[in-house]
C-alpha cells in the first residue's frame, strides 16, 4: 500500500528543479474586509425614490396620504359638474375666397395692396376688354340682321293666311251674275290661266230704261218708288222701280234742266236691246223718252290658273248670281302654310340665339373687371399693373401648392371644425357653449359657440364621426391655421356634490359604495390610514358625472371623509428590498 506524501510549504521552499531553479512559496495574505455600508446606501436611495413617486401620485389625485400607506384620504366637496364633449380643430376665417377669372388680357389697374381692407364690390383688378367689344360689336350686327329675317318670314305667313280662304274660293267657277249662260269658252279638263274666259253672262229677265225728268221733279224722286212704264210701238204698261237718280242736272231739249232717272222693270218676254218707251213717276211725266238694256250681262273669268277639273253648265243655261259652275284642281295650299310657319319659328330662334350671344358678349365684358367677393382683409396679392393675366393664372408650384391673382380673408370671425364621435354627436345642439385652448397662446381660454352640425357623417374603421362647426366669440390672439383643443359644453348646471370618479365601486346590482373611515381607521394625523380592517363600505346614490368626478345625491354630506384605494401601492412598497 502507497502512502500520500504531503509536502509543506517549507519543504516546496527547499525543492531544486532540474534545471536549477528552484520552488517559492507564496506569501500569505489576510481576507479583505467586505463593505456592506456601501450597498446599504445605494438601497437606501432606491427606497427614498419609490417612496417619493408613490407619494407624489397620491397626493396628485386631491387627497392626501403618508409613505407606505396604500390609501388616499379624501374629502367630498362641491365641484363643477359641466359635462362636455372634448375635440380638437385648426382656425379658420369666417370666409375666404381666391380670386380666379376665366378672361385674358393686359392688367390696367389694381388699386389694392396686401394688406388693406376691402369692401364687397370693390374693384380689384381692370383688365384690357377691346376684343370684347369688338364681340359685342359683331353680336349686336348679328341680333339686327335675325330681327330682319323674322319680320320677313312672319309678313310671308301672315299673307299666306290672309290669301288661304281667297285661294280656296278661287278654285270654284261662280257665276257673277244671275241670267243665261250665252257662250262658253272652256270644256273640262282645260288648263287656264288666271284671268282667262270662262264664260258670258246675260240676264233677259230684268230690264233698264233710263229716261230724262226734268229737275225740279227728279229732285222729288227717290229709289225703289214705284214707276209706270209705257213701250213704244205696242202700248203696252209695265210697272217698274226707281233703281237709280242721277246727283247732277244736265240741258235737255228747248233748254231744261233735266236729271237721268235708270227704271228697272221685268221682261215679259217681248222685250230687247232695241225697244223703246217712256215713263211716269207720280205726276211727273219724263222730258222724253229712251232704249231698254239688259239689266245685267257680264262674262265669268278664271281667278285661279290650273286644270278645269268640273264643269256643271252648258250654253243656254240659266244661273243664279254665285252659282257654283265649275272648280279648278286644289293646290297645297295647306303645305305652303306649314312651311311657312316653320320659317317663322326659325327665324324666332335665330333671334332668341343672336340676342343670348349678345348677352354673353355683354357679360363676359363685365368679367374683364374683377371685384371683392367678400368684405375683408387681402392677404395675398399675386398680381399687378402691367401683368398679363392668361384665363386663370393660377400656378402649382412642385410641392403642390396653387398661386392665385389675390386672395381675400373674412376676418369679422373665425372658426373651426371638431370631428364628433357617433356616441356623442347627439347630444351636442347649436349654440352650445364651447371652451377653446391653443398652445401657440399660452395662459389664455377662448369661448365659442357651435355655430353648425353637418349630419354628413365620415365613416372610418367602422366608426362614424360627424363634422361640426364653432365659431369663436372672442378671436383676437387667435390666427388662422393656429391648432386649437376645444370642450363643448353639452351640459352646465353649475356645482354639486362630488366625490372622483375612481372612489366609487359599483356593483353588479347596479348598487354604488365608497369606502369611510371607520372608528380607529385612521391615525392621529388624520390622514394616514392606520388600521384598514376599519374601513367601512357606504352606499351612496349616483347622479351626473363626467370624466373626472361623480355626483353623490345620497349618503355623503360635504366636508365627510372617504378613502380611496391606491391600487398596487403596497406590492410597490413590498418591492423594495434592502440589500446586503
Amino acid at each position: 500500500m502507497k502512502t500520500k506524501e504531503t509536502k509543506t510549504a517549507a519543504d516546496l521552499s527547499d525543492q531544486v528543479l532540474e534545471d536549477g531553479s528552484s520552488l517559492t512559496a507564496p506569501k500569505f495574505q489576510p481576507p479583505k474586509k467586505k463593505r456592506k455600508w456601501v450597498k446599504r446606501l445605494i438601497a437606501g436611495v432606491v427606497v427614498a425614490a419609490v417612496l417619493a413617486f408613490v407619494l407624489k401620485g397620491c397626493l396628485s389625485g386631491g387627497g392626501q396620504t403618508v409613505a407606505g400607506s396604500a390609501y388616499v384620504a379624501e374629502t367630498v366637496s362641491y365641484q363643477d359638474m359641466n359635462v362636455s364633449v372634448s375635440g380638437s380643430g385648426t382656425i379658420e376665417p369666417n370666409a375666404s375666397y381666391r380670386l380666379t377669372t376665366l378672361v385674358s388680357g393686359e392688367i390696367l389697374e389694381a388699386p389694392f395692396e396686401e394688406g388693406d381692407t376691402v369692401k364687397k364690390g370693390d374693384v380689384l383688378y381692370r383688365i384690357d376688354s377691346s376684343d370684347a367689344q369688338t364681340n359685342i360689336d359683331q353680336a349686336e350686327i348679328s341680333v339686327r340682321n335675325a330681327q330682319l329675317s323674322l319680320e320677313s318670314a312672319q309678313l310671308s305667313y301672315q299673307e299666306l293666311l290672309d290669301n288661304q280662304s281667297d285661294s280656296k274660293d278661287n278654285l270654284r267657277i261662280k257665276a257673277t251674275d244671275a241670267g243665261v249662260i250665252t257662250k262658253l269658252y272652256i270644256d273640262q279638263g282645260d288648263n287656264v290661266t288666271v284671268g282667262a274666259p270662262i264664260a258670258d253672262i246675260l240676264d233677259r229677265d230684268h230690264m233698264k230704261l233710263t229716261l230724262s225728268f226734268h229737275a225740279a221733279d227728279a229732285a222729288g224722286f227717290f229709289v225703289g218708288q214705284s214707276a209706270t212704264i209705257r213701250v213704244d210701238g205696242t202700248g203696252e204698261t209695265l210697272s217698274g222701280t226707281v233703281d237709280s237718280i242721277s246727283a247732277t242736272n244736265s240741258v235737255g231739249p228747248g233748254g231744261t234742266l233735266v236729271r237721268s232717272v235708270t227704271l228697272l222693270v221685268s221682261n215679259p218676254g217681248a222685250l230687247s236691246e232695241t225697244s223703246t218707251g217712256t215713263a211716269s213717276i207720280g205726276a211727273a211725266d219724263c222730258a222724253a223718252g229712251g232704249t231698254f238694256s239688259y239689266a245685267s250681262s257680264g262674262q265669268i273669268v278664271a281667278k285661279s290658273a290650273g286644270e278645269v277639273v268640273s264643269l256643271t253648265v252648258k250654253e243656254g243655261d240659266r244661273v243664279t248670281k254665285d252659282q257654283v259652275i265649275g272648280s279648278f284642281e286644289e293646290t297645297d295650299m295647306a303645305t305652303q302654310i306649314e312651311n311657312a310657319r316653320i320659317g317663322v319659328e326659325n327665324a324666332k330662334n335665330a333671334v332668341e340665339t343672336a340676342q343670348l350671344s349678345l348677352d354673353n358678349a355683354k357679360k363676359r365684358l363685365e368679367d374683364y373687371t374683377i371685384t371683392a367677393p367678400i368684405d375683408g382683409t387681402v392677404i395675398e396679392k399675386n398680381l399687378d399693373v402691367g401683368d398679363n393675366i392668361d384665363g386663370t393664372n393660377m400656378t402649382t408650384s412642385a410641392a403642390g401648392s396653387t398661386t392665385y391673382p389675390a386672395v381675400i380673408y373674412d376676418l369679422s370671425a373665425l372658426t373651426f371644425d371638431m370631428s364628433i364621435n357617433e356616441l356623442d354627436i347627439n347630444q351636442i345642439q347649436v349654440g352650445q357653449k364651447v371652451v377653446i385652448t391653443s398652445s401657440a397662446v399660452e395662459g389664455r381660454t377662448f369661448t365659442g359657440h357651435v355655430a353648425t352640425i353637418n349630419i354628413n357623417g365620415v365613416t372610418t374603421n367602422g366608426a362614424t364621426s360627424y363634422p361640426v362647426t364653432i365659431s369663436v366669440d372672442d378671436p383676437d390672439g387667435l390666427l388662422p391655421g393656429m391648432n386649437v383643443s376645444a370642450e363643448i359644453i353639452v351640459q352646465e348646471s353649475g356645482q354639486a356634490l362630488c366625490v372622483p370618479i375612481d372612489a366609487v365601486d359599483r356593483g353588479s346590482d347596479g348598487g354604488a359604495t365608497v369606502l369611510v373611515p371607520g372608528e380607529g381607521a385612521i391615525g392621529e394625523d388624520g390622514l394616514t390610514v392606520t388600521d384598514p380592517s376599519k374601513l367601512e363600505q357606504r352606499e351612496v346614490t349616483l347622479g351626473r358625472s363626467n370624466d373626472k368626478y361623480v355626483e353623490i345625491l345620497s349618503g355623503l354630506a360635504e366636508g365627510d371623509t372617504i378613502i380611496r384605494e391606491m391600487t398596487g401601492a403596497s406590492s410597490i412598497m413590498d418591492s423594495v428590498v434592502v440589500m446586503g
